[in-house]
């Protein structure tokens, strides 16, 4: 856990994971261009622009932006007027909010604010009062890219795969993962995997390729287990 640092407000850039890690302050984000997927403690959330979220001390995080995204936010340790009752799930920001951030950012420092400024204070202490009174943003759905995690499975066949590492390529939590594969693809992902397997040494073995060598690059333990995996599914 890292330690909690002096309360800063600063505008940040956010691109590829870095992996998950925790706080033991709270890290509170204002979503200012851009989207960021996020999972905290397990459940997902998309951070756009005009919303903001409340990260916890200790709640194990991490995020990603395939495409880049920037938001305010300020670490603090001070727990005074923030609604912990929606702590970790998107909120919709006050109009007073998102003209305040609008006013931020075109400041010159605004990439380096730090809260000991006159600036960094008041606009710190001003975006934490609209807070007061926001609501939960409509839960949004990671989408996931199915196509892509269909090639790099294809790509990895040989390796030992399954739900936690299908889901992390994804960004989601293996229970996560599992159900939104039933709901979009219905099948299970282990079904769903065996299927990507089969696929591949149906197609090797029509290619030519021996037995042994399928087994091998489709991850089955043993030629004997591919070849009693392809008479079930012709059966």
């Amino acid at each position: 856990m890292e330690r909690s640092p002096r309360a800063a407000l600063s505008l940040r850039h956010y691109g590829a994971a870095p992996g998950s890690h925790d706080h033991a302050h709270f890290q509170l984000l204002w979503g200012w261009q851009g989207r960021l997927e996020l999972e905290v403690e397990g459940r997902g959330a998309r951070l756009g622009a005009g919303q903001a979220l409340i990260i916890p001390p200790g709640a194990r995080h991490d995020f990603h932006s395939r495409e880049g995204s920037r938001c305010f936010v300020l670490d603090t340790a001070d727990e005074t007027g923030l609604p912990l009752a929606q702590a970790a799930r998107v909120l919709e920001l006050a109009p007073a909010a998102q003209h305040l951030l609008r006013f931020l950012a075109a400041r010159p420092e605004a990439a380096a604010l730090e809260d000991d400024s006159p600036l960094a204070g008041a606009a710190a202490r001003l975006l934490l009062s609209t807070l007061a009174n926001v609501a939960p943003a409509a839960r949004a759905v990671r989408r996931i890219d199915w196509p892509a995690l269909e090639a790099w499975i294809d790509a990895h066949l040989a390796e030992p795969l399954d739900v936690a590492r299908l889901a992390a390529q994804v960004l989601l939590s293996p229970s996560q993962f599992a159900a939104r594969c039933v709901a979009e693809t219905g099948r299970a992902p282990i079904a769903w995997l065996r299927e990507r397997r089969l696929l591949a040494a149906r197609r090797l073995r029509a290619e030519g390729r021996q037995v042994q060598c399928v087994a091998r690059l489709c991850g089955y333990r043993s030629p004997s287990a591919l070849t009693a995996a392809l008479r079930r599914d012709r059966g």
